[in-house]
């Protein structure tokens, strides 16, 4: 439905609701704003602006706010004379100009309404509800407008109480006239950061080049200008918010990309990681922002692979003596990118939690993905393991190959594992975990090749696999448990 408002009415705010004897102060433009931003979708944004007050009471508009702002989060301070001005009363007025407002404010009130084939009707609005416009002219007939075929919608005027943006109100009492500056603290969602990692991969698989960007979204419902921008990594606990004040439409976000002239310092802020941007940042309304705030050049790295055939351990509860537990029937071989964040590594940085992709140059020097994932906040010193994807010429396979309850609480069991790699030239090692998951007491009683106790529940196969060769891993499992 294409709906035009004569720019006049839009324009007519109505203050309402107004303390007698206040005087309503004229909205200054805004002066400074911080945004301290975290994981979690939340913000933190403090705004300076200066009012000139009257002695006594006073009504002081905000506009320009967050539409998603948590209103009782809102704190407002003079930082001019904070002993001398009180906060007596605080509203958050959300009632925005739109079509169903306008209808819902104008029932049994005069409308006009033009449709596309021409036709204006005017008369008394009945309903504006269920998807359609009733009205009753003057004449006494009564017209149902299809909302489809509307032009125009003209009003006389704008309603009280309804505004154009989301607004904060207060009354305050000042103990002496003048500019005193202020400082308005609120938390809003629909803002979140991430981090982006760019990874490019040494064609021998031995160091890589990183670049980690902040990428910022902002969905907020407000635009902030020139704002100082700090940005929190780590899991502050947050309770949910108890009540949504609007349903905004999420508009597609243009991608903008800006590296700082000076790198974003880190430093610690009590159990987290803070970044802070060392220059001003606009940060637009339904934008998409990235900013680089990590590099590392000739990063040691390696690349590993996994067979996995064995069935997840989700924990001991019974001796399990169905025989067909476990088989998987899983045959691909996984490919892994580690490297540490340790500064002898060459690193030397915290990562926060972000997606990782993976470059590796082809021979004409063109770069291709070959791989992308997750990795959760990562402090410097920790290693980082990245699953690319399954390897095309690694093939694993794992059969039980014996099955035998020796007595009432005995259990032998006996896997064969076989590993084959189809590739010309290199040779590669495999490695092979494997989940006990019968029963807590176990004993490996035969093997082919050694193996590493991961946990009480894990033992590793490390292997090598010739070019064009099989390797076969067998070994044998005794369960015990009490009668």
């Amino acid at each position: 439905m294409r709906t035009r408002l004569p720019l006049l009415l839009i324009a007519m705010i109505f203050l309402f609701g107004l303390t007698v004897g206040a005087q309503a102060q004229d909205e200054p433009e805004r002066e400074g704003v911080a945004l301290t931003i975290y994981n979690q979708g939340t913000a933190l944004v403090q705004d300076l602006r200066t009012f000139t007050l009257s002695e006594g009471d006073n009504i002081v508009n905000f506009t320009d706010v967050a539409a998603l702002i948590d209103p009782t989060s809102v704190v407002l301070s003079s930082l001019t004379d904070p002993e001398g001005t009180i906060v007596v009363e605080q509203n958050y007025i959300y009632d925005l100009v739109d079509v169903s407002a306008l209808l819902e404010r104008y029932l049994d009130e005069q409308i006009e309404v033009s449709t596309d084939d021409g036709a204006v009707y005017l008369g008394q609005l009945l309903s504006g509800r269920n998807g359609s416009i009733i009205l009753q002219q003057e004449d006494g007939e009564v017209v149902v407008i299809d909302p489809e075929s509307v032009r125009d919608l003209r009003f006389p005027n704008l309603p009280d109480g309804l505004i154009t943006r989301p607004t904060l109100r207060w009354l305050l009492f000042s103990a002496a006239g003048g500019e005193q500056q202020v400082e308005l603290t609120y938390l809003t969602s629909g803002m979140s950061w991430t981090a982006d990692y760019n990874v490019l991969l040494s064609t021998d698989n031995a160091s890589l080049d990183l670049n980690g960007w902040i990428t910022l979204n902002n969905t907020s419902g407000t635009a902030y200008r020139d704002a100082t921008l700090k940005l929190i990594a780590g899991d502050v606990n947050r309770l949910p918010d108890p009540v949504v004040y609007e349903e905004r439409e999420m508009m597609g976000a243009d991608m903008l990309a800006s590296a700082a002239p000076a790198p974003v310092e880190q430093r610690e802020f009590f159990e987290y990681r803070l970044y802070e941007v060392p220059r001003r940042v606009t940060v637009a309304d339904n934008e998409t922002k990235q900013i680089e705030f990590v590099t590392g050049a000739n990063v040691p790295a390696s690349t590993f692979y996994v067979y996995n055939g064995s069935y997840p351990f989700y924990g001991y509860y019974s001796p399990i003596m169905d025989p067909g537990y476990g088989l998987t029937g899983i045959t691909d071989v996984q490919n892994y990118l580690e490297f540490t964040t340790d500064e002898d590594g060459g690193l030397g940085a915290d990562l926060p939690a972000g997606r990782v992709r993976v470059y590796q140059e082809d021979i004409d020097g063109a770069a291709l993905l070959i791989g992308e994932n997750a990795i959760d906040h990562t402090p410097e010193g920790e290693e980082v393991e990245i699953f690319l994807g399954n390897a095309f010429d690694l093939v694993g396979e794992r059969i039980q190959t014996d099955f035998r309850l020796i007595a009432d609480n005995v259990l032998e069991e006996t896997y064969e594992i076989r590993l084959r790699n189809r590739k010309e030239t290199e040779t590669v090692e495999i490695r092979v975990p494997e989940y006990l998951f019968r029963w807590s007491n176990w004993e490996i009683i035969a093997t082919s090749h050694d193996y590493d106790k991961v946990d009480s529940s894990t033992i590793e196969f490390r292997v090598p696999v010739e070019p064009q060769g099989e390797t076969v891993i067998t070994y044998t499992v005794r369960y015990t448990w009490p009668r």
